[in-house]
């Protein structure tokens, strides 16, 4: 029965990989396809790319929690040894990084600085 569940929970971590990489993908080739639809409206690029910047790095990193979490669930069917463990944190890290380093990118300000910035927004706006 153990292994009947061992497989199962692999068979999960590989299915959201799978999810994880065709978001990834996926959100690549949707941004593609409003950066050209965009650019071909305005006649130029320049006012279509920061939108363009922000719907990728908005696909990478859905996929990217979808890779995390895959890789915790496959720990479930790992066996624990220090290097396995390690190897998780190592990937864990990179990917969090990377997940930080994207959504900083796409706000445009440090995640603790959101506030302040949504604030000075409702100012501008109310003027």
């Amino acid at each position: 029965m153990t292994q009947e569940i061992h497989a199962y929970v692999d068979q999960l971590a590989k299915a959201l990989e799978l999810g994880g990489v065709l978001i990834i993908v996926g959100g690549i080739i949707l941004s593609t396809a409003v950066f050209i639809r965009d650019s071909w409206r305005a006649g130029d690029f320049e006012p279509a790319y920061p939108p363009y910047r922000s719907n990728i790095g908005r696909g990478i990193l859905l996929g990217l929690e979808l890779l995390v979490g895959a890789d915790i669930i496959s720990t479930i069917t790992a066996p624990l040894t220090i290097e396995s463990v390690g190897l998780l944190a190592g990937i864990v890290l990179i990917r969090t990084f990377l997940s930080f380093s994207l959504e900083t990118e796409i706000e445009g300000c440090w995640p603790w600085r959101r506030a302040e910035k949504e604030a000075l927004q409702i100012e501008t706006n109310r003027r």
